[in-house]
């Protein structure tokens, strides 16, 4: 069987200005909000400055002069004196104690101590106002809202694709990848398998080359376009910023001349995820994401299967492209594998792209764009700026320029979610692959236009998805139970939570966020129960040898009247495990 990349058309962009960041505004003295503690430094002539019970007296002294009951707090690195003013102060009051401290002349300074926050750049990267996929409001993935908690530092990113052609605004996030391309002549490199994954060109000369109907085409320079949506050098001032920009890209290259073999693919998945493939080095970074913008006509084989499930259990997250055919995606492969991320594409008003591949098989739906609408003659391209602009090579057959151009293409909507499942495993290490798919699902938001045939859980939403898996807290409207409960083997306990204040039923949404510290999660069934004893299902022992389940499921309880107690019933079915209900919250 033989797979091809799946993107559609490309045009040349133009580049723009260069933005420059504005100057930050220089600190004030003077408190605008209210203030808990002030820092004053002493010079270091006076007591003050080395004498705690010195410090002490003189803040208790200062204070009652304004009125204040304050005191000496601590004395911070610098050797300054931290003052608590004895709970959140106005501006005006807390500006009366810091007047009678500059008073004195042994002070050297006194400041509020205020606070700082995560703050959301704008990257500078010059082509970053045209990447709308990242940041616009109706179909854009919310990238920059994630950037103030991760990266996706400390994982790599596999992308099995055409290999990787040098650019500079990915370079820097480039780790050693492996060529899998077993034939000389497929490969164009002179040789078979190797350890250089650069990308020699997927070129074809004539009609029919590469089998009936096959056209002939330039250089479409894949990878590297794939590679720069996930994890192209942000922040640099050039180019495109790159969704999970922390992270690095592991190329490995499966497609060559008129695509490339399942066999050299399944050995590709293999490896990626650090498992061994003969006569092949061992990965010294596996990948913890691998990202398959690939695909071909057929339900997923075995051989497929096999490999996937290899990666998911060794704990690599597997992306794929839901195919670019406007069909049902459970005719093609590997999209119609399990254990993989199915992703379709929407379009930049937030629709089914018109050529993308849909299904109830699709798990998730992010920005693969278009550059031309439905209806304009096909070939065509119309609309470049609504295409997902990345990394490329100006090169028609062999590698050229470096330069940046938009594609359209579920090729292009896969490494969205791939980037995406970068950012969660960075922001929290445990996250098993299941749970980073289950997460991104349960926080999709709903997709603002349309999807005819079925585009999964919705939108892809990084920021919220983020925020979900690092939140110590249910969110708003939400109910929680920290009480630990020991789940012993071949036992069956509950947790309960009392839900009061909620009017009528339950939502058809309800979140069920579970936090349980367990060994061997393939041991264990968790139902949740309502307050009439219904009992919804939400793990039924799957997930194997893997350790802890950290995720929020989503139940529809619409039936159920909201207040009551509610339980969580865990069951034990063997031996040698145990572990605890750490936490759980429901959100209505």
């Amino acid at each position: 069987m033989s797979v091809t990349l799946l993107a559609g058309s490309a045009t040349a962009s133009v580049a723009l200005a260069t933005e420059t960041p504005a100057a930050a505004p220089a600190a004030t003295v003077a408190p605008t909000a209210p203030v808990e503690n002030l820092i004053v430094g002493y010079k270091s002539s006076a007591t003050e400055a080395s004498s705690n019970t010195a410090a002490a007296d003189d803040a208790t002294a200062k204070g009652k002069k304004a009125g204040k009951k304050t005191k000496f707090d601590r004395r911070l690195g610098t050797g300054a004196a931290l003052v608590n003013l004895g709970g959140a102060t106005a501006p005006a009051d807390a500006a009366n104690v810091m007047a009678q401290f500059r008073a004195d002349p042994d002070v050297a300074y006194v400041e509020p101590d205020t606070r700082a926050y995560a703050m959301a750049v704008t990257p500078n990267d010059t082509e970053y106002a045209k990447q709308w996929d990242l940041f616009e409001s109706t179909a854009g993935m919310n990238v920059p809202g994630a950037w103030d908690t991760t990266t996706g530092s400390g994982v790599t990113v596999a992308v099995i694709d055409t290999g990787y052609v040098a650019h500079s605004d990915v370079a820097p996030n480039i780790v050693s990848g492996y060529d899998f391309i077993s034939t000389a002549s497929e490969a164009r490199d002179g040789n078979g398998r190797d350890g250089n994954p650069a990308d020699e060109g997927d070129w074809n000369a004539t009609d029919g080359e590469c089998g009936v109907g096959s056209k002939a085409s330039t250089s479409s320079w894949h990878g590297t376009h794939v590679a720069g949506t996930i994890a192209a050098a942000t922040n640099n001032s050039k180019g495109v910023a790159g969704i999970a920009y922390g992270a690095k890209i592991q190329p490995v290259r499966v497609l060559g001349k008129c695509g490339g073999a399942t066999s050299d693919i399944v050995d590709a998945i293999t490896w990626a995820s650090g498992g061994s493939v003969a006569g092949v080095p061992a990965n010294a970074t596996p990948a913890k994401v691998i990202n398959m913008s690939l695909g071909g006509s057929g339900t997923c084989g075995t051989s497929y299967q096999n490999a996937i499930n290899a990666a998911v259990a060794r704990g690599t997250t597997v992306v794929v492209a839901a195919g670019n055919s406007n069909a049902n995606a459970s005719g093609f492969s590997p999209a119609s594998c399990n254990n993989v991320i199915n992703v379709a594409s929407t379009n930049r008003a937030g629709e089914r792209s018109y050529y993308s591949n849909f299904g109830t098989i699709i798990d998730i739906a992010a920005p693969g764009g278009e550059t031309r609408r439905a209806t304009d003659t096909p070939g065509t391209v119309t609309t470049p700026e609504n295409a997902i602009l990345s990394t490329l090579n100006a090169g028609t057959t062999t590698p050229g320029a470096e330069s940046y151009k938009p594609y359209q293409g579920t090729s292009m909507a896969a490494p969205h979610v791939a980037g995406l499942a970068a950012l969660l495993k960075s922001a929290k290490s445990s996250l098993t692959p299941a749970q980073i798919e289950a997460a991104i699902k349960a926080n999709a938001r709903p997709l603002p236009g349309t999807c005819t045939g079925g585009c999964g859980a919705g939108l892809a939403d990084a920021a919220a998805t983020v925020a979900a898996v690092t939140s110590t807290t249910p969110p708003t409207g939400g109910f929680e139970n920290t009480t630990d409960v020991a789940i012993g083997d071949n036992t069956t306990v509950e947790s309960p939570i009392t839900v009061s204040g909620v009017t009528g039923n339950a939502p058809a949404t309800l979140k069920v966020g579970v936090n349980i510290v367990h060994s061997y999660i393939g041991d264990l069934k968790v139902d949740l129960v309502a307050p009439d004893g219904t009992v919804y299902t939400v793990h039924n022992r799957a997930g194997g040898s893997t350790d802890n389940i950290n995720q929020v499921y989503t139940v529809n309880a619409s039936s159920e009247v909201a207040n009551g107690t509610w339980k969580l019933r865990v069951n034990d079915n063997a031996g040698g495990d145990t572990g605890k209900i750490d936490s759980w919250n429901l959100t209505f």
